[in-house]
């Protein structure tokens, strides 16, 4: 009776299970040699070797393989002795007909393994040893037959046979297998004598349990009443799995199955209490990678009916927390949290403990920093700071070094996301992590100071990923912020007061050995199996190439596998900051005005780090390449790229892909001329900003940005002048240097079409000084462009001051801009020329007429009218002075053509729109 009713977490002994035994037998079998047979080579008994590896540290996933499976798996690693191997297991679980076969079974096990004298063999003999892995599985897989009763044994049998039945429907090996009328008979009747009052006495004892504690355990079996509760749950592993109207697709292992297995008396089989945790845990990483990836509601009806059966399982309430949070339900997200902290006390979803210091009676602390989290998240940036500031507090009083050195980062976090104007009433909370060093600094230099103390807590406490964020996090604020001295006093030394690239990454670099060093930093809760389950799984992916050497003829219909592409031992947050580390490369370079290194380090992360990155970063990543070629091929290949994006990532509000869509449909119906569709993709993107004040700044920005050069488009100069120094306002209110540079250049090229040159010279040269103390190399050259074009435009007498500027970015414009500034230089240059009254023409023609060509045809990708309809005015200008009357009136003609369809713009034919 003690073998049919078990503890939550006991190993019980399954036919997938009895399945990898007869293979580890198979493997290391004591009467052969030391390559047995059918192994004709080392590294073929080798390979097998870490398939078992992974299988048996598979054993305690959620869902265990069917036979038909484990066959498919077998065919795919095993090459020529596939056939041998699968007849084996088949005949051999075929043979299992009564109780003394399982024994006798059980017993040759025993001698597979070593015993205390097994260091005492021949040199052939192949014996495992008790301590390995395999050892550990198959003593584990004895240990548990053993506690077996004579029912339960009867019992097993019967779950054997039906395993082989089910295993041969949808294989070819159903001749391997013949069962007679005589086996069945004997099969039921073992299964028979005295399985009725087995069953009376488990759903007593059951019910007994259940009315003792008011729960119900997860590895016994259930009446029909009670199973009727999971027939609808279904948990998908994987949660890329497709939605669509043609039904649900998952992988073999992720079918409605997951949390049962089938018993053939109408009863339902759970996986036990450590299972499921493992499977909770998975779950809440896959939610925080993929985020809104996940039905809200068909997760949800599963996380409801686990909770049904299951009560005391309280990190279901942190999942049903995650699940709404990632899918913006605010009151919903918030009760579940409520709920989790209420019910658990925060003993379980964290994979952090607290120090030995540490008041085990409850987590308030950690709960503060959840809900100060959240607030962040939903756009609530003065709630979350004060209760990230009470979980410091309450922190330091239960001396939980390791929250503390979390929610410090999570502060650092808020105030680099959030821009705040003053730390009057933020930062001077009682709570307050800062007022130890007074609030009278501004909010960058304590988040400066910040951002030190988080690193330094977090290298004294050993939290190897903390020091790698930290690092990332002052290669951010390094990025975009000027260092002063804290005090104001004392000696005046000089300084340069400039960004330093070689600091940025210099910090870039600090974290890059976390992932040969990396830590758990104590975790008490890994799923063990989950590796090995990954590593199975990726059986399933085929490669492009042929890896190991196969027999064509030795299987018709299946593709070539990479059986060792084994996923790296590497904790998949670990590989999300070495993969961060290159979108901020990335970012760094872009800003430097390197695009060929913002483009490596962009496809470095989409190539390596794909897998391992969530779906907000792997969508950046997108948005970086689709722009890149937007820039550099024009608008035709970045919206078949984006068509590609959208189909992958979902399109949701206020997502990176729907931004960048707007970005792309503004800038190409501005370049078409088409203002009334670009001032609505410019009215979508303000609407999808927050109202929330320093909320979505960087929206705010982009915005205001576009809805300027719109009004410029249509000439309305006064207008675009009050939306940019407005925008100018709010950027150097909430210190945002890097905007006001690109605002300021924007200001002058207002005043410089609006016919008052001389107003915007001042704009140019600040834009210049902030490009210099940022190190803003291409948006410096293009500055740089505009003041020249600013000299021109005071007359034939600058001429020369505007080429000198002009040649002297050449080198930045043509090595790292793009088609539209490429195009914008050329035609600069010729027009110089033309304007010099020194300059003859007829002299030399091919100066003037190879730039314009050159930006004619950079032109021609992103269809800007105004440009194109420019550059030609020019060459019908040089053609005539040349007499050459056909090339004059073919570039007129197209003159003609671009102002006509800059005049009378047509949708038809818009890629966002078609």
């Amino acid at each position: 009776m003690a073998g049919a009713v078990k503890a939550p977490g006991v190993f019980a002994i399954t036919p997938h299970k009895v399945s990898v035994c007869i293979l580890v037998h198979s493997y290391a079998s004591p009467s052969q040699i030391s390559v047995p047979f059918p192994f004709s080579s080392v590294s073929q008994h080798s390979r097998l070797g870490l398939y078992l590896l992974a299988l048996a540290k598979s054993c305690d996933d959620i869902l265990e393989p069917k036979l038909d499976h484990l066959i498919n798996q077998l065919r795919e690693i095993d090459g020529l002795m596939d056939d041998w191997l699968t007849d084996h297991v088949t005949s051999r679980l075929s043979s299992l007909s009564s109780p003394d076969d399982l024994f006798n079974f059980f017993n040759e096990l025993r001698e597979t393994l070593g015993g205390p004298d097994s260091g005492v063999m021949d040199d052939d003999q192949v014996i495992l040893d008790p301590n390995s892995n395999l050892g550990m599985f198959l003593r584990r897989c004895i240990l548990a037959f053993n506690l077996l009763t004579f029912e339960g044994v009867c019992h097993l049998l019967t779950n054997i046979g039906i395993y082989c039945k089910e295993g041969i429907s949808s294989s070819s090996y159903e001749r391997r297998l013949d069962y007679s009328g005589n086996d069945l008979e004997s099969l039921s009747e073992y299964e028979n004598m005295d399985l009725n009052l087995v069953f009376k006495k488990i759903n007593e004892e059951m019910e007994a349990r259940k009315r003792a504690t008011d729960q119900v355990t997860f590895h016994l079996h259930l009446p029909k009443d009670l199973s009727t509760l999971v027939e609808d749950v279904e948990v998908f592993a994987d949660p890329k799995a497709e939605h669509n109207d043609k039904g649900r697709e998952s992988s073999s292992y992720a079918s409605g199955d997951l949390l049962r297995n089938v018993d053939p008396d109408n009863g339902v089989f759970l996986r036990t209490n450590w299972q499921i945790q493992g499977y909770l845990m998975e779950q809440a990483d896959a939610i925080e990678k993929h985020g809104s990836s996940f039905t809200l509601n068909a997760f949800e009806l599963t996380l409801r009916q686990l909770q049904k059966l299951a009560p005391e399982f309280h990190r279901v309430h942190f999942l049903r927390y995650l699940n709404n949070l990632y899918h913006d339900e605010y009151f919903s997200a918030l009760e579940n949290l409520h709920r989790y902290f209420d019910y658990s006390a925060g003993t379980e979803g964290f994979d952090f403990v607290p120090s030995a210091g540490c008041n085990d009676s409850g987590r308030f602390e950690i709960a503060l920093l959840c809900l100060g989290m959240m607030q962040f998240h939903f756009g609530h940036p003065k709630k979350a700071l004060e209760v990230l500031t009470e979980a410091v507090l309450v922190s330091q009083q239960h001396c939980n070094d390791t929250c503390l050195a979390y929610t410090l980062a999570a502060i650092c976090n808020l105030l680099s996301e959030i821009s705040f104007s003053t730390a009057s009433g933020i930062l001077g909370s009682p709570f307050s992590p800062m007022t130890n060093v007074g609030t009278s600094l501004s909010v960058q230099q304590q988040l400066f100071v910040l951002l030190k103390g988080s690193l330094k807590r977090a290298e004294s406490l050993k939290l190897k990923q903390l020091i790698a964020a930290n690092h990332l996090a002052m290669a951010k604020f390094d990025l975009t912020h000027v260092q002063r001295p804290l005090l104001s006093f004392g000696p005046k030394t000089s300084m340069k007061l400039r960004t330093c690239p070689i600091i940025v990454f210099k910090e870039l670099r600090s974290g890059y050995h976390l992932i040969s060093d990396f830590c758990c930093e104590g975790s008490t809760m890994t799923t063990d199996g989950a590796f090995s389950t990954a590593w199975l799984k990726n059986l399933q992916k085929p490669m492009g190439s042929l890896v190991m050497s196969q027999d064509s003829g030795s299987r018709n219909n299946s593709n070539p596998f990479l059986f060792f592409s084994q996923p790296i031992s590497i904790p998949g947050s670990v590989l999300q900051l070495v993969g961060s580390s290159y979108l901020h490369r990335a970012t760094a370079w872009e800003m430097y005005g390197s695009a060929p290194l913002a483009r490596v380090n962009a496809l470095v992360y989409a190539t390596c780090f794909a897998d391992a990155s969530s779906s907000s970063d792997a969508a950046l990543v997108h948005v970086k390449l689709i722009q890149h070629l937007a820039v550099f091929k024009g608008y035709k290949e970045a919206f078949a790229a984006l068509k590609i994006a959208e189909e992958k990532f979902l399109c949701a509000s206020k997502s990176r892909i729907l931004i960048l869509k707007l970005q792309l449909l503004h800038e190409h119906a501005l370049h078409r001329g088409h203002l009334k569709l670009a001032q609505q993709a410019c009215d979508e993107l303000g609407v999808l900003a927050s109202s929330v004040t320093a909320v979505d700044l960087e929206l705010k920005t982009e915005a205001s940005l576009r809805h300027s050069r719109t009004l410029l488009a249509a000439k309305q100069f006064r207008q675009a002048a009050a939306v940019a120094h407005s925008l100018f306002c709010m950027c150097y209110k909430f210190n945002l240097q890097v905007e006001s540079a690109t605002v300021l250049l924007l200001l002058a090229e207002i005043h410089m079409k609006s016919g008052n040159a001389v107003a915007g010279l001042p704009y140019a040269l600040a834009s210049l000084s902030y490009c210099q103390s940022f190190n803003l190399d291409l948006l410096r050259a293009s500055a740089t462009l505009t003041l020249a074009e600013l000299w021109l435009s005071l007359g034939s007498n600058h001429t020369k001051t505007a080429l000198t500027l002009l040649h002297g970015a050449f080198p930045m414009i043509l090595g790292h801009g793009g088609l539209e500034l490429c195009a914008r230089a050329y035609i600069t240059e010729a027009k110089c020329y033309l304007s010099d009254p020194s300059f003859s023409v007829s002299d030399n023609p091919e100066l003037v007429l190879d730039p314009l060509r050159q930006a004619a045809d950079e032109l021609q990708a992103l269809e800007y009218h105004e440009l194109m309809a420019e550059a030609f005015y020019l060459m019908a200008i040089v053609y005539d002075k040349l007499g050459q009357l056909e090339q004059r009136e073919e570039a007129a003609s197209s003159f003609k053509n671009h102002v006509m369809a800059l005049d009378h713009p047509h949708d038809v034919d818009d890629p966002i729109l078609s």
